[in-house]
């Protein structure tokens, strides 16, 4: 069955669940399984779990996992809540690739695409809030808050104006509509298109995708089974800060003050360790067949002890 977007990095992510020997693996951003596919074939003693908030990834998932049978369970839902509810144990490896599909991005009538005469960016096309309210009913302050934080946008304010300007003449109803007012006020410089990051701030408040991710986190922070490993896959620095912190701190061993004379704390509190010091990230060979993947950061970690 041919799928319809590249796993990024998929290689370096089976190499990093190398070590499992038993139990589920939960593949938390299930998309069109191309990592859970191979996961699958690769893995014969395991089982698996996938995740997707997506009902058309869960549909066609559904269909490419069935020849593994009952090694394959599906839930629809986001991953921040699923998670922490899954009675199925021992969980020893999770994955999540945190960037929107090739086919979300590349199906017009999704909304995300910058050419789309939709403005939607819904993961999950069934939850109430898109980006035409966030375009169209969020105040001034609001959308400069979004272009800030999400977006990292410096004229944030001038860009924020500029929406709410034209929108007071009439809807913003298309992507491609709102694609224009960026290149209006930020001009074009270089390949990357100059309504990148608005959009990206965007679809980051549709979806709650850093609410999401942390989430995710708090849920492994709370139960976790020793020797699991978890590898998170990120495309922007908003993301990675997240996984990078976080890591950071459940590898660290002293939570003392650092002011104190002396560590008081037992200095036994790291929960594991990550499994490269630096992220991977994409080959030459695999840029030149998916340019997609150039932003993508895999990071590693394993438990050492359970929660």
């Amino acid at each position: 069955m041919q799928t319809p977007h590249i796993p990024v990095l998929l290689e370096e992510v089976l190499e990093s669940f190398k070590e499992i020997k038993e139990g589920y693996f939960v593949d938390c951003t299930l998309g069109y399984a191309g990592h859970s596919s191979e996961m699958l074939k690769r893995y014969a003693h395991i089982r698996h779990i996938g995740i997707d908030r997506d009902e058309e990834a869960l549909a066609f998932s559904q269909k490419r996992l069935e020849p593994f049978g009952e090694r394959s369970t599906l839930y629809k839902g986001t991953f921040a809540t699923v998670f922490p509810v899954l009675t199925e144990s021992p969980i020893m490896g999770v994955l999540a690739d945190f960037g929107v599909s090739s086919l979300q991005l590349d199906k017009m009538e999704r909304g995300f695409s910058f050419n789309s005469e939709k403005l939607d960016m819904r993961m999950d096309a069934s939850s109430p809030l898109s980006a035409y309210e966030v375009v169209n009913a969020y105040p001034k302050e609001k959308l400069e808050y979004i272009f800030d934080t999400y977006g990292e946008i410096k004229p944030y304010q001038k860009l924020a104006a500029a929406i709410v300007e034209a929108r007071s003449r009439a809807a913003i109803n298309s992507a491609k509509e709102l694609a224009r007012i960026a290149v209006d006020v930020l001009g074009s410089h270089g390949k990357i298109h100059p309504a990148t990051l608005m959009f990206q701030a965007i679809r980051i408040e549709v979806n709650n995708e850093l609410g999401e991710i942390e989430g995710l986190l708090d849920a492994l922070e709370a139960k976790h089974y020793k020797d699991e490993i978890v590898s998170l896959i990120t495309f922007h620095s908003l993301e990675d800060r997240l996984v990078k912190n976080r890591f950071k701190q459940w590898s660290t061993s002293c939570i003392c003050d650092p002011q104190a004379m002396r560590c008081t704390c037992g200095n036994d509190h790291a929960l594991g360790r990550p499994i490269k010091r630096k992220p991977i990230t994409a080959k030459k060979e695999e840029l030149k067949i998916n340019p997609r993947s150039r932003s993508a950061k895999l990071r590693s970690f394993k438990f050492t002890k359970s929660s």
